[in-house]
């Protein structure tokens, strides 16, 4: 086993275990700096509190939810993908709760479903940086103004900017598993065409069902007077 996996690295002399566990520990190095970042973008004078806390676990539970309940599986060249609704879920934490707890919230409900999922459980530390980044950049976005309520324009933006990132995370991502399997870089590419098509009809959506429901769950919220103890 150890010398398939040897002969199928792209780098000569170095294994496609060393190799997979480099690239986790680098992706999750940089996703620690990006959180350490936002908590001292906050200035120091503010605190995660109790309302914080309970934001990201129901929301969250939300996006694991919608994860495992709503999707359609499509085997791919590449590897398995899924349509599904769970990413409208994570850009809706980054519009509604900012960067921060949107980000914790889409990347903690994404990571906790690949972990019960046997075809993804090898994702799950990516999956964690990913959907964190991805909220996270629309949080960023959608709450950079003086108002805390985004425009809608703002928010296209915002959503649009997360769905990108995500996008080209995810497609860089199964490139480098292909290539850590042995496949040539063209080939690759190629086998991840379908993988991204699907990715990419899932991020279109996400972001029209954010941008839908983002002012609908907003306005309760607001009557709930949560805003104010966030």
């Amino acid at each position: 086993m150890s010398d398939f996996m040897q002969q199928n690295s792209f780098i000569p002399g170095v294994s496609v275990h060393t190799l997979t566990v480099g690239l986790v520990v680098l992706v999750l190095a940089a996703g620690a700096a990006v959180f350490v970042l936002a908590l001292r973008r906050s200035g120091g004078t503010s605190r995660f509190t109790i309302y914080d806390m309970s934001v990201v676990g129901v929301m969250a539970a939300v996006v694991f939810v919608v994860t495992y309940f709503i999707k359609i599986p499509v085997p791919t060249p590449a590897g398995q993908v899924m349509i599904k609704l769970a990413n409208a879920f994570c850009l809706l934490a980054g519009v509604l709760f900012g960067g921060l707890r949107g980000g914790l919230a889409a990347g903690i409900g994404s990571m906790f479903y690949d972990l019960l999922d046997p075809v993804y459980i090898t994702d799950a530390p990516l999956t964690l940086v990913r959907f964190f980044l991805m909220a996270f950049i629309c949080g960023l976005i959608c709450q950079g103004g003086a108002a805390r309520t985004p425009s809608l324009s703002r928010m296209i933006l915002g959503t649009a900017a997360g769905s990108l990132f995500s996008l080209v995370f995810y497609f860089v991502q199964s490139v480098v598993k292909q290539l850590l399997l042995g496949q040539p870089f063209d080939t690759a590419c190629l086998q991840c065409i379908p993988k991204m098509t699907v990715s990419g009809i899932n991020a279109a959506v996400a972001v029209v069902v954010a941008c839908l429901l983002a002012p609908l769950c907003r306005k309760g919220l607001e009557r709930a007077r949560l805003y104010q103890k966030l």
